[in-house]
C-alpha cells in the first residue's frame, strides 16, 4: 500500500491547513455584522450566493475551512484529496481575488494595498496543485 503523505509534504500540509483551520475556528462564532461582512464579500464576486442567508453562508463556510484545515494537517488523509480540496478552496478565493474590483491595479495582477490581504491566498493555490502534481507523477 502506498504511503499516504510523504514526509517532505508534511511541512506544507501543516502550514497552509493551521492557517485555514483557524480561520473556520475564527468564523464559528461569527456575530451578525460580521457574517454580513463576509457573506457581502463573498455574494459581490459570486452572485449566487446572494441568495444564502449571511449566517448560514458564515457557518458553512466556517465548516468547510475546519473540515479542510484538519484534512491537511491530518497524515492519513491522501494527499491527493487534501490536495485537490486544496486547489479547488484555494481558486474559489483566487477568484475573489481576481474578481473584486479595487483589490488589484488597473490593468494589472498586483494588488492594491487593499488586496494583499486576498491575493496572499494564491500561496495555498500553489500549494494544493503541488500537492496533486506530487501524488500524480510520484511512483508508488
Amino acid at each position: 500500500m502506498a504511503k499516504l503523505t510523504l514526509l517532505h509534504q508534511m511541512p506544507a500540509r501543516l502550514a497552509a491547513g493551521a492557517f485555514i483551520l483557524n480561520s473556520g475556528l475564527s468564523k464559528s462564532g461569527a456575530d451578525e455584522k460580521t457574517a454580513a461582512g463576509i457573506h457581502g464579500m463573498a455574494a459581490g464576486t459570486y452572485p449566487f450566493l446572494g441568495k444564502m442567508d449571511a449566517e448560514e453562508f458564515t457557518r458553512r463556510l466556517s465548516q468547510a475551512e475546519i473540515a479542510l484545515g484538519a484534512a491537511l494537517v491530518l497524515p492519513f488523509v491522501p494527499s491527493l484529496v487534501a490536495g485537490a480540496a486544496l486547489t479547488a478552496f484555494a481558486g474559489g478565493l483566487v477568484g475573489l481575488y481576481l474578481k473584486t474590483p479595487g483589490l488589484r491595479r488597473e490593468n494589472s495582477l498586483r494588488p492594491t494595498e487593499q488586496g494583499v490581504p486576498i491575493a496572499k491566498d494564491t500561496w495555498l493555490l500553489g500549494i494544493g496543485a503541488s500537492l496533486v502534481l506530487d501524488s500524480l507523477t510520484r511512483r508508488h
